[in-house]
């Protein structure tokens, strides 16, 4: 017997179309993006999106990213300071007294 669709009765083939559409069964499929759905939205949220304003949200989000690089930016200066009152004058330190012979 051979495996073709057209063995299979029409309601067989029109389910099997909509389960390789859907990737699965509607109600597994159904259930997965509703979990990811949540999931994206938690996220969304944590970031400053809110679904009634969505053109604001994109605003605020670029304004915040935009203010946080510069706080990185700031951030990563005083780091260097802080950290090269130490090395310079170490290094510094290390060339004035180092062998002349290499």
């Amino acid at each position: 017997m051979s495996n073709d669709v057209r063995d299979y009765p029409a309601r067989a083939r029109s389910s099997d179309g909509l389960y390789r559409f859907l990737g699965g069964s509607p109600l597994s499929v159904a259930f997965r993006l509703v979990l990811l759905s949540i999931l994206v939205g938690v996220v969304l949220s944590a970031i400053g999106f809110d679904p009634l304003n969505i053109l604001y949200s994109i605003r605020l989000l670029f304004i915040r990213l935009y203010e946080l690089g510069f706080d990185a930016f700031n951030w990563l200066w005083r780091y260097f300071l802080l950290g090269a009152v130490i090395v310079i004058p170490l290094w510094f330190l290390s060339r004035l007294f180092a062998p002349r012979g290499r």
